[in-house]
């Protein structure tokens, strides 16, 4: 069966109150039928039942997973999650919505909601502390971490249709994401490069309110040799490795460049990712965390 007309499976996981469902009514808004809160144990007979059908209805199904219906232990989600992957009728991407325990905290106090493994004699930061460490190897095997600690609604959703759906068409689905080492390294990446080391707008006081898609920017790291040197450095060290991650039927590829702020070298230079390897293929998305 041919790659893009595979039925397609998406897990959507992750921490209690990091937006699942927000991604999940995201995804039923495109086209998908989306089931939330389902054991894993059921997974592989509901698809079964599914591709039985053989229903155009359910070519994009996705379902959440979390830990209410785990009995408090990933371990059978783990291995469902194997015998997903080793299936040759449908292709299963993973989606991990990830948040700091500090937002989290955040979250749950001002919406009054209980998190799922809190109770009488387990404060809220025990709970969450307890999620992070029960869902760290399911974390490791997601195609996908979405850090939503940051993010809005909008932003949230907005990031859904761009990365989820954009591999869902074709082929891989190459990512660039700029950020600022000062608020923190991302959760999501499979490639980060350090661009620290070259000459700073922010030091220019007439540039320092402008970011690196503005033309001021633009124009003086256009200038600035070892800009265009890393620029090439880092298209080609991608443009050798692509083919290889495509060879193992990945469904994402997170290329993050950092700077100090994340808002000028790392956001002009993922511009220009983006834009060198949008003319040559599809499903490249960008995302810009500290502009926003």
């Amino acid at each position: 069966m041919n790659q893009a007309t595979m039925n397609r499976l998406t897990i959507v996981t992750g921490l209690s109150g990091s937006g699942k469902s927000v991604a999940l009514h995201t995804l039923e808004d495109e086209g998908f039928y989306c089931i939330d809160n389902l054991p894993s144990s059921m997974v592989n007979d509901l698809l079964n039942n599914v591709l039985a059908e053989k229903d155009k209805l359910f070519e994009k199904l996705a379902i959440g997973i979390d830990m209410r219906g785990e009995h408090s232990t990933p371990d059978e989600f783990l291995k469902v999650l194997k015998s997903l992957h080793a299936r040759s009728d449908v292709i299963t991407d993973v989606l991990f919505l990830d948040t700091s325990r500090q937002t989290l905290s955040t979250r749950f106090s001002e919406t009054r909601r209980r998190h799922p493994l809190s109770s009488s004699k387990v404060p809220l930061m025990n709970a969450i502390d307890k999620e992070i460490e029960l869902l760290a190897g399911v974390k490791d095997e997601a195609d996908l971490v979405i850090d939503t600690s940051l993010l809005n609604l909008h932003q949230l959703r907005s990031i859904i249709s761009t990365d989820v759906l954009g591999s869902t068409s074709t082929g891989l689905s190459l990512i660039f994401q700029s950020f600022g080492f000062k608020h923190g390294q991302p959760a999501s990446t499979d490639f980060m490069f350090d661009v620290r080391c070259l000459p700073n707008p922010y030091w220019e006081p007439t540039l320092r309110e402008f970011t690196g898609r503005d033309e001021p920017i633009i124009d003086f790291l256009g200038e600035q040799e070892n800009v265009q040197t890393m620029f090439n450095d880092i298209r080609r060290f991608v443009e050798q490795w692509l083919p290889s991650f495509e060879g193992e039927n990945r469904a994402y590829l997170t290329v993050s460049v950092g700077c100090t702020g994340g808002r000028h070298r790392s956001v002009y230079l993922c511009e220009l990712l983006a834009a060198h390897f949008s003319a040559k293929r599809e499903n490249v998305s960008l995302r810009h965390r500290e502009i926003n």
